[in-house]
Order: structure tokens, then sequence, then C-alpha cells
């Protein structure tokens, strides 16, 4: 019995024991999992917990703003509505594409068929309409659609519509820039895109994310320019209204700061809106200011006269034999507009002489004339952030043939740019210095921390301070009476500068086409302290073509409006251009020296294969009372004669008066005035005056903005 109870004991312990290193062995296991979890695959498990609830979001920033130098708003970003699909949530829904796609194409105004497809397509996400109106956003909203939802997305936004439309580019439909300044600061506008967790729900829905309050974290940067709002739509107007009035295929204009490089404005016409840049044709997104070349014709007179001056082959007061007007170079003869004689430096620019021009770039010899040329700029680019520009051609000189060599000097045979005339006759207005043109003045963070500040930079050094300051004396001289282009004055300042008239090449027969030109006018004002640079290109007008009548008066307007706002006081009297004749005794005839000033105030046509038409026969002036502007610059187009325009609507007063005789190319002042509704005239106008044009009597009345 006793055996018995000992065996049971025993076997009570082995089971007892049993159960213990089973508890224990239980225990350690347990132990050596935890320390598995709670240790050893913790980070890993963690990621693994986490990837159930959290995701990472792809935020796209919001695009940067582009502002004026003034800070006033010219390119921003909006949240607008989108909507889209998930096709396979819409089936598993019981959805009917079919059906749907033909409600929603009625309310987004959308193809139905097209929205069918897409519905029926086997993916997740479907774009059904990007951009829609707050009020379809609404209606969609209120459809309660299951696999149909509203999302919010950044579109671009031009508040100023067409203003510095060719500046700033455009962006497409997923917010990338396409041209302008869009394209070339893409990556800084843009910004990155910025990864944030968020918690989603079962349903992958997103619940919260902390981060996505913070807006600086989806920012792109800021472009601040160097461009005037006020100063571009100035420009902007005045050259629409010159290509306008004068029936041109284009024109382009740049105002710069000469002392900074700083472009205040750059216009082309005609222009879009880059809120809607496809409702356009793609040469009216071209931003010609620098991508159209032409031949300069005698704008860059003053830059190979400088250079000469500079290098001392020639003094100021040295006279040079302009040989009447006629001067054969080889088998081909150069014509002057104004026959001289022996005349001097000073005067040859004054008067624009293609003959005096060449005698004095024979002086630099071939290279230095193509040294001269290039150290302007031209033949390379400008350096503008603008993409596109142009570089202009300007040979190499070993290729020249004497010919080449000669008519180069004037303008021929070489093409540029708007803006890179505008950045060479301002190394002229601030003493030689040719700058680095600048739209950008710096880039900016949404916390206001500048990332790039672009200062002004001196390209190279082109003139002494003595021989620009000369060629400013002279340049004055081009735009008061008795030179080339008194239409360019400014009331109350004196003005700088020189015109350009070239016929274009014509490459289909060769040569130069007969009734194609390019009328262009670089000038800076107030002359003494410039502030303006501007230059004037209108492409194929077809009224008239002189760039004194062309392309002077649109720079007299925009720098009058440009020199108000800006603030800059009147420099020099009063003083509005005197018509040929003027100055003497009412009707006396034209003194020695008025005819000298008619002759001189005949634009200079670079031509240097045939003989000027424009000079040579004495006309007798129409009798233009009653007409409108239009029509009394057609009229006098048919004489060879120009006009100045005072005033608007018709025309009530000229001079010289109808009959007396002027040389062909001569100005006639017209002065015009509106009818006033019963005047109590003796008759009614002519039937042309009744009509009237609305083109000539908006130039007319900006004329007379400025005169007043």
């Amino acid at each position: 019995m006793r055996g018995l109870s000992d065996k049971r004991a025993r076997w009570l312990r082995v089971r007892v024991g049993m159960l213990a290193f089973a508890l224990f062995a239980f225990a350690a296991a347990v132990a050596h999992r935890a320390y598995v979890l709670q240790i050893a695959r913790a980070p890993h498990l963690r990621d693994m917990a986490e990837a159930q609830y959290l995701r990472d979001l792809h935020i796209a920033p919001k695009r940067g703003t582009i502002y004026d130098r003034n800070g006033a708003e010219l390119a921003v970003s909006v949240e607008v509505p989108s909507v889209f699909a998930n096709p396979r949530q819409l089936r598993a829904n019981g959805g009917d594409p079919a059906r749907l796609a033909r409600r929603l194409g009625k309310l987004l105004g959308a193809d139905p068929a097209t929205l069918r497809e897409r519905l029926e397509s086997d993916r997740y996400f479907v774009w059904l309409k990007r951009r829609i109106s707050p009020a379809q956003a609404d209606a969609v909203e209120a459809l309660d659609i299951p696999g149909v939802r509203l999302t919010s997305e950044a579109q671009r936004f031009y508040p100023n519509r067409d203003l510095a439309a060719h500046v700033l580019g455009f962006t497409n439909i997923d917010g990338k820039g396409i041209d302008g300044l869009e394209r070339t600061y893409q990556e800084q506008l843009e910004g990155a895109v910025e990864r944030v967790p968020a918690v989603r729900d079962r349903r992958g829905q997103v619940v919260f994310s902390e981060q996505l309050f913070d807006d600086r974290a989806a920012l792109g940067d800021d472009l601040t320019l160097t461009i005037d709002k006020d100063v571009q739509h100035v420009a902007e107007r005045e050259l629409a209204l010159g290509v306008d009035t004068f029936e041109a295929r284009d024109g382009s204009v740049v105002v710069m700061d000469p002392n900074t490089g700083e472009i205040l404005a750059m216009a082309s016409v005609p222009t879009y809106n880059p809120n809607q840049p496809g409702d356009a044709p793609p040469a009216n997104r071209r931003n010609r200011a620098v991508r159209d070349r032409f031949e300069p014709g005698s704008t860059v007179k003053p830059f190979v006269i400088g250079a000469a001056l500079a290098k001392g082959t020639v003094t100021p007061g040295q006279v040079f034999d302009c040989e009447d007007g006629r001067m054969r170079v080889g088998r081909f003869t150069i014509h002057d507009a104004h026959p001289e004689g022996a005349i001097s430096v000073a005067r040859i620019l004054q008067v624009s002489s293609n003959i005096g021009t060449v005698k004095i770039g024979r002086t630099l010899g071939r290279e230095g004339i193509y040294d001269a040329l290039h150290s302007f700029g031209f033949g390379e680019v400008a350096g503008s952030d603008v993409p596109g520009e142009q570089t202009g051609v300007l040979r190499d000189y070993r290729g020249w043939y004497d010919m080449d060599a000669a008519t180069v000097t004037f303008g021929q045979g070489m093409s540029t740019t708007a803006l890179q005339l505008a950045t060479a006759m301002g190394a002229i207005a601030n003493g030689g210095a040719l700058m680095m043109p600048l739209l950008v003045r710096r880039v900016t963070r949404g916390s206001g921390e500048t990332v790039e500040a672009h200062d002004p930079v001196v390209r190279r050094r082109v003139l002494p301070a003595g021989v620009a300051k000369l060629l400013t004396d002279v340049l004055i001289g081009v735009t008061e009476p008795g030179g080339t282009a008194p239409e360019a004055a400014v009331e109350g300042y004196l003005v700088a500068g020189k015109t350009g008239t070239a016929q274009k090449a014509d490459p289909v027969a060769g040569g130069y086409a007969k009734d194609k030109w390019v009328s262009a006018f670089v000038g800076f004002v107030p002359a003494r302290a410039p502030r303006l640079v501007i230059a004037v290109v209108v492409d194929e007008p077809q009224i008239a073509y002189y760039g004194s009548t062309v392309a002077a008066p649109i720079f007299r307007r925009i720098a009058s409006g440009a020199l108000r706002h800006l603030g800059v006081a009147p420099t020099a009297p009063a003083r509005v251009a005197d018509a040929p004749g003027e100055g003497g005794a009412q009707g006396a005839p034209p003194s020695a020296e008025a005819l000298a000033a008619a002759r001189a105030q005949a634009d200079e046509v670079s031509q240097p294969v045939r003989p000027e038409e424009a000079l040579g026969p004495v006309v007798r002036i129409p009798d233009l009372t009653g007409k409108t502007a239009r029509a009394a610059l057609v009229s006098l187009k048919s004489f060879s004669l120009r006009a100045a325009l005072e005033g608007s609507g018709l025309v009530v007063q000229q001079r010289p008066p109808a009959g007396e005789a002027l040389e062909a190319g001569g100005v006639v002042h017209l002065v015009l005035e509106r009818p006033t509704e019963g005047a109590g005239r003796a008759s009614p106008p002519p039937a042309e005056a009744r009509e009237g044009d609305a083109k000539r009597g908006r130039i007319a009345q900006a004329d007379s903005e400025v005169l007043r």
C-alpha cells in the first residue's frame, strides 16, 4: 500500500515538473516573442502598421506669383474645381455609365461619347472635366453619385488680360510654362512637389494631416519683374494705335532704363490673351521685340560714327565730301536722299548721309566697322530672360565685298531686333556702357526670402563718355526743327534719337521689295539726364513708311506718357516742331534755311542701289480742308509729302496753305478739330469726311494730348 502511494507521489511530482516546464517554456516563448515583436522587429512592424493607415500625399505646390516692379500682380494661381471619376467604384455601386455620361455631358458641356468611354474604362481614376465653374461644381456635388468626385486644382490667371502677354507667356492645363517667363522660370515658379504624411480611413480618404495646414510647404517661388505695369500699358496702347493707323503688318516696342538695363516695357502687336492662348493664331503669340529680325537702316549710323570718333580716325569738325548725293562703289551707286557737298561729321549724322557715313566707316577699315557694330551688341543675343531671342545677323568682315563694307555702315546687309537696338542706343545714353537687359529683378520664396537678386550688369564699355556726349548733342539736333525727326520731339524735354526707314529684302525675287518697308525710331529722353531709351519698330506700314512719320510719333507718345507716370519734371522749354516755311511772316515764301529744314525732314531711306524716290521734284500742296486724318495722309502720300498732325477730327488748317510749292518729302502741318453739333456750317463736309476714320481720329487725339 505504501509502495503504491510512493509511486503515485513520484508520478505527481513528474507531472508537476512537466507542467512547470511547460509553463516555463510557454513563458519563455511568450517572452521571446514579445522580445521579437517589441524590440527585434519593432521598426519593421511599426512601418507595416503605419502602412495600414498612413500614406504619403504628393502635394503639387501652388505656382508662384509674377509681380511688376511696383508689386502689381501680373500672373497668379487660383483654385478652381475639377471633376473626376473612379469607374470601378461607379460600376460596383450599380452605376450606368451610358446614362451618367448623358447627364454629365449636358451639365458639364462635354461630349457624352467621350465621357462614356472614360466611365466604362477599367481604371481607378479618369478626368471627366477640368477647370469647371463653381456653378457646375455645385451641380455635380448635388448629384451625389458614388465614384464621381470633385477636387481643386490651381489654374493660372492673368488679371490684366493681354498686358505684357509676350513677356509673361502662358501655361498649359497642367500648369507647365509654355512660353515667355513662365517657361524660362518654370522650375522656380513651379516649386518642388512636397511629400506629406496623412491619416486615411478604411476607404482611403484623408482624415487628418497636420502639415496640410502649412501653406508654405507647397508654394513656388515668386518673380518680381523690371516691367512697370503703367509704362507697359502706354507702350502697348500707342504701338497698337500706330500699327492700326498706318495699316502695318506688326510692330514692337522696347522701353528701357539706360542706366541699369532694366526693361520697363516690351510690347508686340498683334497680341493675345494668355488666359485663352489657343484662341489666337501662333503669329499673335510671337514676341517680335526679341524674335523678329530686321535691317536697322540709318539707326546704326550713330554707332559707326561713334566708333570712329572714339578711335580717333575722324574728328567732329572733319569735313567729308558727300559728292552731291551720288557715289560709285564698284558697279553700284550709293545715293543720299538729300544731296550734300562737303559737310562735317556732325552734319553727316544730323542729315543722315549714307555717303558721308560710308566714308567715315572707311577710316575704320572693314575689321574696325565689324568690331564697332559687334561691340554695341549687334550679331549677338542681348541676354534677356525671354526665350527665343534671336542673335541678329552680322556677317564676318572677311567675307565682305566692297559694297557690303559700304552698306553695312548704314544698316543694310545686317539685321537686329528691337531689344538689341534699344540696348545699343542705351550705351550712348548712359555715357558709353553696354548694359545687360534685365527683365527679372528678383526671385523670392513665399516667406519673403530672396533666392536670386538680379543687379545691373555692365557687359562692356563701348564709348568714352566724351564721345557719348558729343553723339547726344548731335542726336538732339535730329529731333529739333531742321533734323530728320522733329515728330519725335516731346514737349518740355530734350530728345536724342535716330530714324531709320529700310526696304525689306525680297526672298523670292532677290534684292529689295519696292513696296515693303520697316520704319524705326530709337532715342532717349531726357537727353541730358536719360531716364528712358525707347526703340519703336513698325513692319510694313501701308499708309506711309518714313520712320519719322510712322515710328517717331509713337516714340513721342510713349515717352510723354511714361515720363508723366515716372514723375520726371520737364527739363527744356516747351517746343512744337514748326512746319517748313514757318517762322517768318505768315504766308511769306520759305527761306533757304526753311527749305534746308524741309529737305532734312525727309527721312533717310536705306536704299543704296536705286536713287531715292522721295526727293527731287517740287509739288503743289493739295487742299486738305475738311478731310479726315487718314484721307489727308493718303492724299499727301500721293504727292510724296508727309504730315505732322495736331488735334483730332477733320482738317481745319494746314501750313503751308494749299497751292504753295513744296519739295517732295516736305512736311505739311495739319490742325484737326472735331465738328461741333449745331455749329451752323454753310455746307456739310465732303462724303469722305462724314464717313470719318476712327483709327486716324485716335492717333490725332493722342497727338493732341501730347501737345496739350
